[in-house]
């Protein structure tokens, strides 16, 4: 489904996200990644996907050889916040739309 919404992106997005690895893991791993999200411990189910990285636009020449960015996709927190699995196909939808919007520079208030 993630990878669905990746190629669903228009022609001149997709060909810009570059870098960037999109993986999906059942739950966040931690404290770290709360952190980076800006969550508190104990909010494993709030966080449904983490952006980790230098966004597109503020990457300088000096951008190279550099480990990929990454976005996560939390399957669990995803699941158990869906009702069906439409519901769970749409909140995948809007978490890796939100995520990339992230990956462009985008800030939360920017991004539905």
């Amino acid at each position: 489904m993630v990878s669905q919404v990746v190629t669903s992106l228009p022609d001149e997005f997709r060909e810009r996200v570059s870098n960037v690895a999109i993986v999906v893991e059942e739950w966040p791993d931690g404290d770290a990644e709360l952190h980076d999200a800006g969550a508190e411990a104990g909010d494993e189910t709030d966080l449904l996907g983490l952006y980790q990285g230098v966004p597109y636009g503020q990457r300088q020449t000096d951008y190279h050889l550099v480990l990929p960015d990454r976005i996560t996709i939390y399957r669990q927190p995803i699941l158990a916040s869906s009702r069906s699995e439409a519901e769970a196909r749409e909140e995948i939808r809007l978490t890796v739309l939100h995520e990339i919007g992230h990956y462009f520079g985008l800030d939360d208030d920017d991004l539905p």
